[in-house]
C-alpha cells in the first residue's frame, strides 16, 4: 500500500514544483481534493504572476526536493505525511538571473478513492504568523497603555549594558556572512526556538559587531546568555520581533537605527519587520543580505528558512494587503 500512496506524493511533490513558476491551470489535473486549500493556491498563483511582473522579473525554474520527515497510516485508512520541501527558485531580472531559496513544511492527509490515492487535506503552516507566546504581553506594554504593576519595555533604555569608550563599525560583510552560513540550520552555541526569526536576526547583527546591552531584565536591552541552569536568559528583544521592532526604534546607544521610508533605501545588513494584519504588532524579521538587478533588497530569515527571498514576501501565505513594513537602517558604527 505504501508504495501506491507515495505515486499519489510525488506526483504532488511534482505539482509543487511547477506552481512556483507556471500558473496556469494543470493540464493533467490534481490529486489534491481539499478545496480550501485550492482556493489558497489558486489565489496565490495569480498574486505570483502580478507580483513578477511588477517587478519587472520573470520566473525561470524551480528546483524542489522533498523529505519525508514523519508517516503515519491510520485504522481507518487515511495515510498522514509530514513534508520538508526545499525549493531553489530561478528568476530573471534586467538580464540577470537570481537565485532564491527556502525551505517549508506541509502535512497532507492521503485517502484512498476508488483505484488510487488522493490528497484530502493540506494544512500549510505558517509559522512567520504565529510568534511567541510573550509577544501578545509585549504588544500590551506599550509606553501609552502599559498596565500597573508591570514593567514598561525600554522605559530604562539609556540604563546599563553598553559602555565604550571607541566607536566600533557595523561589520556588515560579518553579518551577511553569518546570515548566509546559517539560513538552514542552527548553531549549536545559541538555543534554537520554534519561531526563531528573530533570534537568527540578533545573531547575524552581533556577528557584524552590534554592541549586547546587557541590562539583566528581559524586558529591556539587547542580551543573550543563554540557560543559566533551566533559566531562559535572553531579552525579549533579541527573540521576538515585536520587541525588537520596539528596541530599534528606540535605542540611543549600541545599537542605534535610523528608520528608513524605501527598502531601496537600505543597505547589506539592515533589517526589515514585519507586521501581517497592519494592527502594530510586529511579527516577522528579517536580514538584507543581497540585491536584486533592481536594486531591491533581497533577505535572508528562519522560521519558514529562507535565503535572498525577495523582500516584500507577498509569495508568503503569511502576507495581506494589510501589511507594514519596518525598514531600519542600522548605525555605521556603534
Amino acid at each position: 500500500m505504501a508504495e501506491e500512496w507515495r505515486k499519489t506524493l510525488s506526483v504532488y511533490v511534482n505539482e509543487q514544483n511547477q506552481e512556483e513558476v507556471d500558473y496556469r491551470t494543470p493540464s493533467a489535473g490534481t490529486v489534491v481534493t481539499d478545496l480550501d486549500y485550492l482556493m489558497r493556491r489558486g489565489e496565490r498563483k495569480q498574486r505570483l504572476e502580478g507580483w513578477y511582473r511588477s517587478r519587472g522579473a520573470a520566473p525561470l525554474r524551480c528546483e524542489t526536493r522533498a523529505k519525508l520527515v514523519r508517516e503515519i497510516e491510520n485504522r481507518d485508512g487515511e495515510v498522514e505525511v509530514d513534508l520538508q520541501l526545499s525549493r531553489k527558485i530561478y528568476y530573471e531580472k534586467g538580464g540577470v538571473h537570481h537565485q532564491e531559496e527556502r525551505i517549508e513544511k506541509q502535512r497532507l492527509t492521503l485517502q484512498r478513492d476508488g483505484g488510487s490515492w488522493m490528497i484530502s487535506r493540506v494544512d500549510q503552516p505558517v509559522p512567520e504568523r504565529h510568534p511567541s507566546p510573550v509577544m501578545q504581553l509585549l504588544t500590551d506594554l506599550t509606553p501609552n497603555n502599559s498596565k500597573q504593576g508591570l514593567p514598561s519595555p525600554f522605559l530604562n533604555r539609556h540604563v546599563l549594558g553598553y559602555s565604550s569608550a571607541r566607536s566600533v563599525a557595523y561589520r556588515r560583510e560579518d553579518a551577511v556572512l553569518y546570515a548566509d552560513r546559517w539560513w538552514d540550520s542552527f548553531n549549536p552555541e545559541f538555543a534554537a526556538f520554534e519561531v526563531d526569526c528573530t533570534n537568527y536576526i540578533s545573531q547575524s547583527l552581533f556577528a557584524g559587531g552590534a554592541p549586547i546591552n546587557y541590562t539583566g531584565k528581559r524586558e529591556s536591552g539587547w542580551w543573550y546568555k543563554g540557560y543559566v541552569g533551566k533559566q531562559e536568559a535572553w531579552s525579549y528583544s533579541w527573540s521576538v520581533a515585536n520587541a525588537l521592532e520596539r528596541f530599534l526604534a528606540t535605542s540611543n546607544s549600541g545599537l542605534r537605527t535610523e528608520l528608513r521610508e524605501r527598502p531601496e533605501q537600505l543597505q547589506l545588513g539592515d533589517v526589515i519587520i514585519y507586521d501581517w494584519d497592519g494592527k502594530g504588532a510586529y511579527q516577522h524579521s528579517t536580514i538584507v543580505t543581497a540585491f536584486d538587478a533592481g536594486g531591491m533588497p533581497l533577505v535572508n530569515a528562519h522560521t519558514t528558512p529562507s535565503k535572498h527571498r525577495y523582500w516584500d514576501y507577498r509569495d508568503s501565505y503569511a502576507w495581506s494587503e494589510d501589511t507594514v513594513y519596518r525598514f531600519f537602517h542600522i548605525a555605521d558604527r556603534f
